[in-house]
Order: C-alpha cells, then structure tokens, then sequence
C-alpha cells in the first residue's frame, strides 16, 4: 500500500506483528496478532490488536492511547495485513473493537482511508447477523478483510 505506516517487525511465524506508535502521548508499542478461527470454513483469522508493554506480550485491546497516528496506525495494521497473507495465504481477516466505539473507530479508519483500502482489500461489515459489501456512513458490528 502506497500509505505512510510505520515499520513493524514480526516474530519467525509471521503471525505477530509490532511496531511503535509516535506521538503527543510518546512511543507506544503495538502488537497484531494473527489467530486462526477454530472450525472456520473457509479459513479464516482474527486480528487482534492494541497496545502491549515492554515486559509482556499480552495485547491491551481496550486502552484509547489517542497519540494523534490513528490513519498511520490503521495504515500499518494493513500492510501487516498483506505480509500476514503473503506467507499465509489470502484467507479472510476478522476484525472488530473491543466496544461498539472502538468498532466505530476502526468503521471511520476504514472509510477514511478508502481509496486507497479499496484498491487492495475487498471489505465486508456485520450488520444485523448479515455480511455485507462496506460502504461509508453504515454503522457496523465487525469486518471482513481479504486481499483482492
């Protein structure tokens, strides 16, 4: 993707990713995690993500860290996106906040940065239990990600 991210390193699985955030609040550091879906049909994989301390690497997924990167951050969770399909294959990414406001956040993310998710990603919502093509300005439960 040809958007600003940040450099993220991943783990020899290629299945955790991180990466620092910068900004007002300082260096923050970020994990994605790849974990596949029990059971799924096809193959299909949650994206974990959020912030994690220098000692652990358990994922904080409820923290609002607003150091003023959200487009560069989201940036970097796609590219991860790509590299994760690379080794893996072009399964189904599942994603959703860890609160109806954090799903909004990542809704707004998306449609922000559409042109450019668009070109490289097809993007499904949740919405009342039916998948549907993502469109701006619809208020979903979850998405779909898989690489065109």
């Amino acid at each position: 993707m040809n958007l600003e991210h940040y450099i993220y390193f991943s783990n020899n699985d290629f299945q955790d990713y991180e990466f620092y955030s910068e900004g007002p609040k300082g260096k923050i550091k970020k994990v994605v995690r790849f974990t596949k879906i029990p059971g799924q049909e096809p193959p299909a994989y949650n994206l974990g993500f959020g912030d994690t301390s220098e000692d652990t690497s358990v994922i904080d997924d409820s923290v609002v860290t607003n150091n003023e990167d959200r487009d560069m951050v989201l940036a970097t969770v796609a590219n991860t996106i790509i590299d994760f399909t690379d080794h893996y294959g072009n399964y189904y990414i599942y994603a959703a906040g860890s609160t109806p406001s954090r799903t909004r956040l990542y809704q707004m993310g998306i449609a922000g940065l559409w042109e450019e998710i668009g070109l490289y990603f097809e993007v499904y919502g949740l919405k009342e239990d039916n998948w549907h093509q993502f469109q701006r300005n619809v208020n979903y439960d979850a998405f779909l990600v898989k690489r065109k």
